[in-house]
């Protein structure tokens, strides 16, 4: 278990939605500090966050943020894009773009901030994922998430040895920018970003924040038929 108390923490994607969130929770549960990244910093408003650029697809960018950030035990790997290209018909570099920022960039951001964290005595890493991480609807956002999932499994056990507990974070709709066009109902990402927390705190190895998430993860053991019904219609 990770004690949040005390801790110093990196957010990226940290100015908005579920990141700015999960910044505003950290401070309230006495983390010592938190670094907020953006591709501009001008757009992190907390006032207490240490505000960082970081482009999670730049391999220089991550690791000059590494090196400014030297004190991190906590990483949230939140960044993220919704591209959702559709594998027959769009460009295949749409494609990519989507991987590279849902499934390369956390990669490369926790490999950064491994050592980091092992020097500091270990600690955890929160990824953020989705419900279709589990449900191949919207294509390449999709299938990255899955990728992303596929990418925590292998480093929970990796990290282990290595004093680093990984949990992974599910989630459906939430009333962030990203599901604006979204008419259903979605959670706040206040109530995500407590939910998240304490899975951390826990030692959780997953959280599943929602009913939407927590039916669809149940249907995993099911015929892939009763996942996909419109293969039977």
């Amino acid at each position: 278990m990770t004690s949040i108390e005390g801790s110093v923490a990196l957010v990226t994607g940290g100015s908005r939605g579920i990141g700015r969130a999960l910044v505003q929770g950290l401070y309230e549960r006495g983390a010592k500090k938190v670094y907020a990244t953006a591709r501009d910093p001008r757009t992190v408003t907390h006032p207490d966050a240490v505000a960082l650029a970081l482009e999670v697809t730049d391999p220089a960018s991550v690791a000059a943020a590494a090196e400014q950030a030297q004190d991190v035990t906590l990483l949230i790997n939140n960044a993220g894009a919704s591209v959702n290209a559709n594998f027959l018909e769009s460009p295949v570099e749409d494609v990519r773009r989507e991987f590279e920022t849902n499934f390369y960039g956390p990669l490369l951001v926790t490999r950064a901030f491994v050592p980091v964290i092992e020097r500091n005595g270990g600690g955890h890493i929160l990824n953020v994922h989705s419900v279709l991480s589990w449900i191949g609807v919207l294509g390449s956002y999709s299938a990255s998430k899955a990728a992303f999932w596929s990418q925590t499994n292998s480093l929970r056990l990796d990290l282990k040895p290595r004093g680093i507990e990984v949990t992974g974070l599910h989630v459906g709709y939430v009333d962030t920018d990203m599901a604006a066009h979204v008419d259903a109902p979605k959670s706040s990402p206040d109530a995500v970003a407590a939910q998240a927390l304490d899975g951390i705190a826990s030692g959780a190895f997953e959280v599943l924040a929602d009913d939407l998430t927590r039916q669809v993860k149940a249907q995993l053991s099911e015929d892939i038929a009763v996942m996909y019904p419109q293969l039977t219609a």
